[in-house]
């Protein structure tokens, strides 16, 4: 997985953090496949529907928090993920 503190777009933009789609139990293997990014003070109520149940991995950039919700629309038990 990518160190959170080098989470940049290809035009040299800070990355808040990233989905993966495909994970494994050996961490050289992790972070594989379709790739989401959270850009800083995204707000977004809803995964995206091609995302639902698909997100296996995460990494969080440095300075940035990432809260998410069990449920769509912000419901549910909430948890907060840091760098």
């Amino acid at each position: 997985c990518p160190d959170p503190s080098s989470l940049k777009s290809a035009n040299g933009t800070r990355i808040c953090a990233q989905f993966y789609s495909q994970d494994s139990a050996y961490y050289e293997q992790c972070c594989a496949g379709d790739v989401l990014v959270v850009v800083p003070g995204a707000d977004v109520p809803y995964m995206p529907h091609s995302w639902a149940a698909r997100a296996s991995s995460l990494v969080v950039g440095t300075r940035c928090e990432l809260q998410v919700w069990s449920q769509a629309g912000k419901r549910g038990h909430k948890k907060k993920f840091s760098a």
